[in-house]
């Protein structure tokens, strides 16, 4: 039996469906995706087919809950062969030089409040099942997904699939790190190969910490056996591509969105840019040094989306050095960069929090900024998506070949 089909029988075992409800769209400008649970033990259906229904943005189905969506331009890097026959790999150059296709799929309205908070929930529901005192229901609607990852308890790549009934919008949420549990000890380790300037060394102390040996003495570190290293099979990455390359062969015509909290943040945003893939981040450290060292095409136009706030050190580099929390947890999240836009909320002057490592976790988010009523700008409820411009990774490390190497086949 397939992973896929594993998760089949899983997602069959539970008693009930999801019914997908989309808005009828007036102008091209927008669209909404509504998800209603039946607790019935069949999926309903009309005529022999999933149920349908289409209902204008204004009418009457206001109840129903909606994730807004929008035309989203992504260019799709082209590959050389088929992934599902022989799996990517950057380090072949499996892509094709300048090669993109320029489509425009339905992707997340990333300027709507609600639609940001049922995806922070759904990337907070990659840490539990459905049922477990973790598990964020998400307007009665969402508490029957299709888990992966969840058969091997050490198995830190797990989370969920949201599928829309019609197999049109599957919604991949990744799980991030576990501090405490079966997965922390692999959870760490692509931490700290993911985020870190150079294998986890930090200094002298962290010898026995490093992740990697690709450093190169007097602050230089190896690019290629940092690339080497962050496709190794048995990573969440790897594992990721290989998931994708499943879905997508199982669901040729879907809309695919991504979305994490975290590391799964993270890995949602370098597997939105493999595959030209919509992506929402949330508190991600910065994935734009690993993405560089993993060779992914940087398109004219990037579908990730971060979103964090201020008043977390995290995803602004900032959890670093010898006394800070990060690093005396066995952490070396170094990073800060991120692919795409970023949606910034300003915890630190309108909500009055100081920076705490405490402030990270995805209840926070949730509770206290996504739901927090009120403008974060001047008459906005979200703030305005924005590049980041000017940042630097690591500027004090020299980065080039420095060891010998064989070349992947």
């Amino acid at each position: 039996m397939t992973m896929l089909a594993a998760w089949m029988a899983v997602f069959t075992s539970f008693w009930t469906s999801i019914i997908i409800v989309s808005a009828k769209e007036p102008s091209p400008s927008w669209r909404s995706l509504s998800f209603k649970l039946k607790n019935d033990h069949a999926a309903y259906y009309h005529n022999n087919a999933p149920s349908v229904e289409f209902h204008d943005r204004l009418g009457y189905h206001h109840a129903t809950p909606v994730i807004l969506t929008r035309p989203t331009t992504i260019y799709r890097p082209r590959f050389r062969g088929d992934p599902r026959v022989r799996p990517w790999n950057p380090l072949r150059n499996d892509y094709e030089d300048g090669g993109w296709d320029e489509l425009e799929v339905l992707g997340p309205d990333i300027e709507d409040r609600h639609t940001l908070q049922e995806l922070a929930r759904m990337s907070g529901d990659a840490y539990a099942l459905p049922g477990q005192k973790n598990w964020y229901e998400i307007d009665d609607a969402w508490n029957t997904s299709f888990p992966f990852g969840w058969e091997d308890k050490a198995n830190g790549f797990r989370g969920h699939v949201f599928m829309s009934s019609d197999n049109s919008t599957l919604i991949l949420s990744i799980k991030g790190t576990t501090l405490q549990g079966p997965t922390s000890k692999k959870d760490k380790f692509n931490d700290n190969l993911l985020f870190s300037c150079c294998c986890a060394r930090v200094d002298i102390s962290w010898v026995f910490k490093t992740v990697c040996d690709c450093y190169s003495n007097h602050w230089r570190c190896d690019n290629t056996c940092l690339s080497e290293a962050l496709i190794e099979d048995s990573l969440f990455y790897s594992v990721g591509v290989n998931l994708i390359n499943n879905l997508t062969a199982l669901y040729p015509n879907a809309n695919v969105w991504l979305t994490g909290h975290s590391l799964g943040g993270a890995l949602a945003a370098l597997l939105g840019s493999t595959f030209g893939l919509p992506a929402v981040a949330f508190e991600s450290p910065g994935e734009q040094l690993a993405a560089t060292r993993l060779h992914l095409p940087l398109p004219p136009v990037s579908p990730i989306t971060h979103v964090y706030h201020t008043a977390d050190p995290i995803p602004q580099g900032a959890c670093t050095g010898i006394s800070s929390p990060c690093t005396h947890a066995g952490f070396a999240l170094e990073t800060r960069c991120h692919l795409g836009k970023s949606i910034v909320y300003d915890t630190v002057t309108k909500l009055g929090w100081s920076v705490d490592v405490r402030k990270h976790v995805i209840r926070e988010v949730i509770t206290k900024v996504l739901e927090e009523e009120g403008e974060w700008e001047e008459g906005r409820e979200v703030p305005i998506a924005r590049e980041e411009t000017d940042c630097i990774d690591c500027y004090k490390w020299e980065f080039g070949d420095f060891k010998e190497h064989v070349r992947i086949p």
